[in-house]
């Protein structure tokens, strides 16, 4: 389905839940979803490479960053379906993948979307016994990560990957 989108009216959240391949596949399958593209976000040097940021020593964690339409899909929706397929009380871990750059992060760039990320948050809150330990944070900055692991999936479609896409 070829959907035109108003690129004017596009919000960006960006998206922390472990290895970004995954993530980045998930999120794309949302109806209203407009682009994804996968980086680092909210770290300590600039232009870092995925070399630099395995080394655990730059603070920036695998994010998504998303496009969508809001009059397509809300941002309480969107985030909805990506609590689905994290494990928000883990920290620094999804699925097999350890370290920083694995945290669970939300990063908003419109300050409007702090109140809605939160609300959401508290109500995965209940059904956890354990604290959610997801980052809610404004957007410091992202560097787009090297090509090759833009539309990972895509390109490699048996390639590893911790989230079960059959929650969407």
């Amino acid at each position: 389905i070829n959907v035109k989108y108003d690129k004017n009216k596009l919000k960006d959240i960006y998206l922390a839940g472990g290895c970004f391949w995954g993530v980045e596949a998930f999120i794309s399958r949302i109806y209203g979803v407009y682009d994804v593209t996968v980086g680092y976000a909210n770290g300590t040097t600039k232009n870092p490479t995925y070399e630099d940021v395995c080394r655990n020593d730059t603070g920036f964690a695998e994010t998504a960053h998303v496009q969508y339409d809001p009059e397509r899909v809300d941002l309480k929706t969107l985030l909805g379906d990506f609590f689905k397929v994290i494990d928000p009380t883990s920290l620094n871990k999804q699925g097999n993948d350890r370290g920083s750059q694995y945290r669970t992060g939300i990063y908003y760039v419109d300050e409007s979307d702090k109140a809605v990320i939160e609300e959401v948050a508290a109500q995965e809150q209940k059904k956890y016994d354990e604290p959610i330990v997801t980052e809610i944070e404004p957007l410091r900055n992202f560097y787009l990560a090297e090509e090759y692991h833009q539309d990972y999936l895509e390109k490699n479609p048996n390639g590893y990957c911790h989230i079960n896409f059959s929650k969407l």
